[in-house]
């Protein structure tokens, strides 16, 4: 409309000096107003178009493309709208898997914990039937055994979820390599010694990393515990360090049967128990040892030893 009163205006003066200067100016504004009206019918429609995309993406999961534009403002505008709906797209499929890992996980958990309910169940009805006291004192040590495996499994699905939840703040500090090992081996000194087993270290003196002691020994500490039940009485345990310029590793080496190969790949992938008939504990402790160690910049991988065993190998980057 203003458009439309600037031409009449110029219009009427050109028609005052000259009536050819009034049709010439009432032919350009009209030329104008034709492609002017063109051009915004067809910026409008993009938008219509582009509006009608997003409302696609809002409303149907399966509807990804938005077209592209080649007019320079609306392209740009159709680029930005299209790395949010990838970026949106990208949040959603995260959240479905972390919704079906929650209910795996939270299933996973129940089963865990129902099996030695379950036993301690079974021991109580026994136990109040039973008249024998040596086999009553037995069956009271092994229901406190069962409760100290549920106390443990619950206090590592703990320590995963703050993991998980970003909520563990990581000390960097210098770690001595044969301190740490020392704090890891500590508490399982006792029960290595019942069970006879044979540890051998050869930790150099003066190799360092950058960690958190207490969070990297309990990973240690884990992988110790895994290779105790596979070596079994009698076994050994080899811990060896190396240091190069570029990183720092650990390895842990047991004599006991080594893993199935179908194992391999999903050692530790919580609660995996493994194929074999015979496997013990909950698939926890391997898990939460991975998280420990890649959380502060570490790296861990399990293979079988050229000369049998299990092997945990850990690196530390300079």
């Amino acid at each position: 409309m203003v458009s439309a009163a600037i031409a009449v205006i110029f219009a009427a003066a050109g028609f005052v000096i000259q009536p050819a200067a009034g049709i010439l100016v009432i032919a350009a504004a009209a030329a104008f107003c034709s492609v002017f009206y063109a051009f915004t019918k067809a910026r409008y429609q993009n938008l219509a178009q582009l509006s009608e995309q997003i409302d696609l993406v809002l409303h149907n999961a399966n509807h990804l493309f938005i077209g592209e534009a080649s007019e320079g403002e609306l392209s740009i505008l159709h680029s930005e709208v299209t790395k949010m709906t990838l970026r949106l797209r990208e949040q959603n499929d995260v959240l479905k898997r972390e919704k079906t890992h929650l209910a795996e996980s939270m299933a996973d958990i129940a089963h865990q914990l129902r099996t030695p309910l379950t036993s301690v169940n079974l021991i109580l009805s026994l136990l109040e039937n039973n008249p024998d006291e040596k086999e009553r004192k037995a069956m009271i040590r092994e229901t406190k055994e069962l409760f100290l495996q549920m106390d443990w499994l619950l206090t590592s699905l703990l320590k995963l979820s703050r993991l998980d939840a970003g909520i563990v703040v990581f000390q960097r500090e210098e770690i001595d390599v044969r301190d740490l090992i020392s704090s890891a081996l500590r508490p399982l000194s006792i029960s290595m010694e019942l069970h006879n087993i044979t540890l051998q270290t050869d930790v150099p003196k003066g190799i360092c990393i950058q960690g958190d002691s207490g969070w990297l020994s309990e990973a240690i500490q884990n992988i110790l515990k895994n290779c105790m039940e596979s070596a079994g009485d009698d076994g050994e345990i080899a811990i060896s360090c190396q240091d190069n310029l570029l990183f720092t590793e650990i390895m842990i080496h047991d004599s006991g049967a080594g893993f199935a190969k179908e194992d391999l790949p999903h050692l530790f992938e919580r609660f995996y128990r493994g194929k074999q008939a015979g496997a013990t504990g909950y698939g926890i402790g391997l898990a939460l040892c991975k998280t420990i160690i890649t959380r502060q910049e570490g790296r861990i991988i399990a293979k079988n030893h050229p000369q049998g065993g299990a092997a945990f190998i850990i690196h530390f980057s300079k």
